[in-house]
């Protein structure tokens, strides 16, 4: 989640700490935020009289030199944190501290802190003494969320080896593809994976560990629960003797691929370490807006409905490690089941995609369930409608804050938040960069451009991916002199808040007007009758494009096409009221990071007739 600044004509950010004096309690910041205290407490802070912080002078607060997050410009040119983490091997050792709180929960069993480090470490030394595997080398991880896809996660990170979290939900074309892209010396995987990649294992000669399978296991294969020194591990044990450097590649993470084939983002040591920084920041920079201490008070408990291997999950992740915090994991995702863990774990924090939020909060409306022990609502992964905020308040007040962000596969989880008061006061907007992350709003030619223009969000930060993997054309398509451009449209206020506008492709052009889908997405989703919606171009003989919708009505809700015309009518200009409307009960289809398929969706939809 992240900050502003640009170079050449837009307001850059200064190369270094941010002035504001002293931070307050500073004693008290700068070792819970800086990393986790035997025997304290952290996360989300210890309620305070005094009134809240606004954003710019929190910021201000929390990278003043010798606070925590203090930022400096690297060898590179981008900014990066002067002090915390440098690798992730590095960010892992440290829970240790948290000894026998829980970290993960699941009906398939759980770790505390201590049980996870040390299963960690285990696995970690049999990867380089019994595989063989050496810094580089990468490993390859295929599981839904059960807890031990942390453990295989972290322990490739002890090694020194390229973590590759795959796809869950892939078929074993899918996997194939990624799988001869980045050529791993190990899978690590579950039983339900189990079949989709063997055969690639077995005709490339690739060793492998099945986590959550009972039956027989291919040649090559072996089992997590049969390996002692995994399942016992020595807790006084540490992680193998390997040397990990920040610019060491950390991970290679697959793009949803919802516009082609999957690419293969290269994130450095140094990168992941940032964005586990991230999270961190900006829980520290609410509590401040909040009158709240940073590191002080119970830690959070987050019901995590994020795939572990997409990038909205290493947030949360990170957000919680650093806390000492507990994941609460769902086998899947259904709303009534979500309620009655936050009710049974006392669940603070929830995590997940605006869709099943919503389905969250409704089903808790539905119900009468107050969401007594909830203090936190984080979306991401796919855009929030801005009326979700507003329901939110209007049903809770302001006990739970809401909190949402952007980020990218390019950009190792997210750079961008919005949360709390600001959030309920501009709901359209991604929010604020972190301390990292630098902001352009570019024009075609790639110049900065004004406030309140919109153009092409370039980003650039400590966070940001090398490249691509294999990939020298798309890698230098995608980055310019160390600018990621994104390829979504945005416009930034004089504030410094970010509002995303649409992706570029996605934006469709009527008649040479152009139509943003997330505007229109945003109108609908206000409908009382509405749950769920997506707008997308559909050809046109005359206009060249038309502004289309299907809409997913609340059961038994019954509501025309023509009613919610009138309904974008009545607040949009008329050239975005879209031609045709679909509605019906069915699901939008998604893929398993919570993005509408929106090429499925245009089959919908006759085709245009000259």
């Amino acid at each position: 989640m992240a900050t502003t600044g640009a170079q050449g004509g837009a307001a850059a950010r200064p190369a270094g700490p941010q002035p504001g004096g002293p931070v307050p309690d500073g004693a008290q910041l700068r070792e819970p935020l800086g990393g986790p205290v035997p025997g304290g407490t952290q996360a989300d802070g210890a309620r305070s009289d005094g009134p809240g912080v606004e954003p710019g002078r929190a910021e201000a607060l929390l990278t003043a030199p010798g606070a925590p997050f203090a930022v400096v410009r690297g060898e590179s040119g981008a900014l990066e944190y002067a002090t915390g983490p440098r690798t992730l091997r590095e960010f892992v050792e440290t829970v240790w501290a948290f000894g026998e709180r829980p970290f993960l929960v699941a009906e398939s069993g759980g770790y505390s802190y201590g049980e996870f480090l040390a299963a960690s470490c285990a696995l970690a030394r049999h990867l380089v003494d019994v595989h063989g595997l050496r810094p580089g080398d990468r490993a390859a991880i295929a599981m839904r969320n059960h807890p031990e896809w942390q453990v295989a996660f972290w322990s490739a990170q002890l090694a020194g080896l390229v973590a590759v979290p795959l796809n869950a939900w892939w078929t074993a074309e899918e996997f194939t593809y990624a799988l001869d892209d980045c050529t791993p010396r190990v899978l690590l995987v579950d039983g339900e994976r189990l079949e989709r990649v063997a055969g690639w294992a077995r005709a490339h000669g690739v060793r492998g560990m099945v986590f959550h399978h009972e039956g027989d296991l291919p040649e090559g294969f072996e089992r997590f629960a049969d390996l002692d020194e995994l399942t016992s591990p020595d807790p006084a044990a540490g992680p193998p003797d390997v040397d990990v450097v920040p610019d060491a590649d950390a991970t290679i993470i697959y793009t949803s691929g919802t516009t082609g084939r999957p690419k293969g983002a290269v994130a450095t040591q140094l990168a992941q370490a940032g964005a586990a920084m991230n999270p961190r920041f900006q829980a520290a920079a609410s509590m401040l807006g909040r009158g709240i201490v940073p590191g002080q008070g119970p830690a959070p408990v987050t019901l995590m409905t994020f795939p572990f291997f997409h990038v909205a999950a290493f947030t949360s992740v990170y957000a919680a490690m650093g806390a000492g915090g507990t994941l609460v994991l769902m086998h899947k995702w259904d709303a009534g089941r979500a309620l009655a863990l936050i009710r049974e774990h006392g669940v603070t924090h929830y995590a997940g995609v605006p869709s099943t939020a919503l389905q969250l909060l409704d089903a808790a409306e539905q119900s009468g369930d107050g969401l007594e022990s909830l203090t936190a609502l984080n979306t991401g992964g796919a855009a929030a409608p801005p009326g979700l905020v507003g329901g939110l308040t209007a049903r809770h007040g302001s006990r739970i804050e809401p909190r949402n962000g952007y980020g990218l596969t390019e950009t190792s989880g997210g750079v961008l938040a919005n949360y709390g008061a600001e959030y309920r006061s501009w709901p359209g907007s991604a929010g604020r960069p972190t301390p990292v992350t630098e902001v352009r709003i570019a024009g075609p030619d790639g110049a900065p451009l004004a406030d309140g223009e919109v153009g092409e969000l370039w980003l650039r930060g400590q966070s940001l991916v090398r490249g691509y993997w294999n990939d020298p054309a798309g890698t230098q398509l995608a980055f310019q002199d160390g600018w990621f451009r994104t390829g979504d449209l945005a416009v930034r206020d004089g504030a410094g808040r970010v509002g995303i506008v649409d992706r570029i492709k996605d934006m469709v052009i009527r008649g040479g007007e152009n139509v943003y889908c997330v505007e229109v997405e945003g109108v609908l989703h206000d409908h009382p009758a509405v749950l769920d919606a997506a707008v997308l171009g559909v050809p046109h003989p005359v206009l060249g494009e038309e502004v289309a919708a299907v809409v997913q009505v609340r059961a038994g809700a019954a509501v025309s096409p023509e009613e919610l015309r009138d309904h974008v009518r009545a607040v949009l200009a008329g050239f975005k009221v879209p031609g045709q409307v679909v509605v019906r009960e069915a699901a939008l289809p998604r893929n398993a990071t919570g993005k509408v398929l929106k090429r499925e969706l245009r089959d919908v939809f006759p085709p245009a007739r000259p």
